[in-house]
């Protein structure tokens, strides 16, 4: 008899947790993420690298162009001799080179820059998330374009997390259908 009752006890709690309705939201992270003050000092700090390493390629290119100018010039001479011609050329290459390869290490740079900033802006977003999602009762909450049908239902709970940040309400937020 216990037992029975156990069991019965066993396969009723699950149907019953599944009673209530789960609640699903979305939020449009984006939008916040544009909102956020942090974002303007991320933009800040990588501008001024940027800026930077534009100077420094900008004074590589300078050379570059000097150089080229020079073996140019080299190349017009019939009296230079062949052997100072190809040193000459290979030291063009090889500046040039280094220049495309300046470029793409400081686009790297400035990629896992941004990345680090970013990431502090990002977790404080998915905790704003989460504590909404906890306060508020959701099972789930989706970034906005992520499901292929959402039913009216689903909550937009954008403002939600804009109001746990601090943040003001969008002006032109669109609700999530």
């Amino acid at each position: 008899m216990i037992k029975k009752l156990l069991l019965a006890l066993v396969v009723a709690l699950p149907l019953c947790a599944w009673a209530q309705a789960p609640k699903f939201g979305v939020v449009s992270a984006e939008s916040i993420i544009q909102d956020m003050p942090e974002l303007k000092e991320i933009d800040a700090k990588i501008a001024d690298a940027s800026k930077s390493y534009e100077t420094e390629y900008s004074k590589l290119n300078e050379e570059l162009n000097r150089l080229y100018t020079e073996y140019q010039n080299l190349e017009k001479d019939p009296n230079t001799l062949q052997a100072i011609k190809e040193r000459r050329e290979a030291e063009l290459n090889e500046k040039a080179q280094k220049a495309q390869q300046f470029l793409q290490t400081a686009q790297q740079d400035l990629q896992r820059q941004q990345a680090q900033l970013m990431q502090p802006v990002q977790e404080k977003l998915i905790n704003a998330i989460k504590a909404v999602g906890k306060e508020n009762g959701y099972t789930m909450i989706f970034p906005e374009g992520v499901a292929a049908y959402a039913s009216d239902q689903v909550v937009d709970v954008t403002p939600l997390v804009r109001t746990k940040l601090g943040l003001p309400k969008a002006s032109a937020a669109a609700p999530a259908k």
